[in-house]
């Protein structure tokens, strides 16, 4: 790994997801505007759901998908900036279950300080993710401002029976992860110029991966509710997921999947200093987190893997279908009728 003349994450505070407003000044913006009053019976999916994408129904077998992601940057290789962005966006139409088709971009660059060629490449590297999932980058907007952000609005379709959202989980179903957890610790570790190559390329080959395999699972009725986790953890994405169902999800810590390497960064103290926000946010409706095991569950993720909700009378099929299309899963917890705290931590 190379470092650039010019590092890009130098210019942001945050990196990635973990630049998201935090969760309760969230609320407050979206509950104290009107903005947001959903009326359109077409509109299945809305801001109201806290869901990935928002969801349009078009005709009896054919809805729209459309998101939107853009953030600062995680790396500063602008190509892999590019990669990872763009399979962060997609990544919100697969945990609908549904297929992107095509893309615009986002891109604010400060074009008189940072090369517009590095520009060039944050596109370059957009278009090779886009490639991968077989969409076009259409189009896109710019403006030269003082930070460099980059994101793309991505749309998609879905039959209208077959979406997935956040909030359909069952009472005894099992929870599954298909990405290992420690984006944000090795992003802050490449950013306070501590990483090694070796945890550079786990870094790139986790969030560079797609979630294509949320498409596949849009067509089985057996996954009960996706979603992705990104900037507000593993335990802010779970915590909506249970919410949204009324129950209460229980994970178990020695099952949680990590990148090789992350647990001596967290030893050393270096993680994003949203982890604490994302604690912070969430702390009072969990408990049996231990210790800096908080680092785990909150760190923010970008571009990280889905968590899915599977009835367990069908685990043995969700399993063999998984393992069909070598995707790689973890069960690391089930749903259960609601209690006095919507997650609890086991180990």
């Amino acid at each position: 790994m190379e470092s650039p003349q010019i590092r890009l994450t130098e210019w942001s505070e945050g990196s990635g997801c973990g630049c998201k407003i935090a969760p309760a000044i969230l609320d407050q913006i979206l509950s104290s505007s009107g903005s947001f009053s959903q009326i359109d019976p077409n509109l299945l999916v809305g801001n109201s759901q806290k869901d990935d994408a928002a969801v349009y129904q078009i005709s009896e077998d054919m809805a729209f998908i459309n998101t939107v992601d853009f953030f600062t940057p995680i790396v500063d290789d602008p190509f892999d900036f590019g990669r990872i962005a763009a399979a962060n966006a997609i990544s919100d139409v697969y945990a609908m279950g549904g297929k992107p088709i095509f893309a615009n971009a986002i891109l604010s660059w400060p074009v008189e300080k940072i090369a517009p060629e590095l520009a060039a490449k944050v596109l370059e590297g957009a278009k090779r993710i886009c490639k991968q999932a077989g969409i076009e980058l259409a189009g896109g907007h710019s403006i030269a401002a003082k930070d460099p952000i980059f994101g793309l609005s991505v749309n998609g379709i879905i039959h209208p029976k077959k979406i997935k959202t956040n909030q359909e989980s069952k009472e005894g179903d099992l929870l599954y992860i298909t990405k290992p957890i420690g984006i944000g610790v090795l992003a802050t570790a490449l950013k306070r110029q501590k990483i090694s190559e070796k945890d550079y390329v786990n870094l790139l080959d986790t969030t560079c991966s797609l979630n294509s395999i949320g498409e596949i699972l849009g067509n089985h009725e057996e996954v009960h509710a996706m979603t992705d986790v990104t900037g507000f953890g593993l335990l802010g994405h779970l915590i909506e997921m249970a919410e949204g169902a009324n129950l209460s999800a229980q994970v178990d810590l020695a099952k949680l999947p990590l990148i090789e390497g992350i647990q001596d960064y967290i030893n050393q103290f270096i993680f994003p200093d949203n982890t604490y926000r994302n604690w912070n946010a969430f702390n009072s409706k969990v408990t049996g987190v231990k210790g800096m095991d908080l680092v785990k569950l909150c760190d923010p993720q970008t571009s990280g893997g889905l968590l899915i909700s599977v009835s367990p009378e069908n685990k043995e099929w969700f399993e063999s279908t998984m393992a069909k299309h070598n995707q790689p899963f973890w069960e690391i917890g089930d749903f259960f009728t609601k209690g006095q705290f919507v997650v609890e931590v086991v180990s």
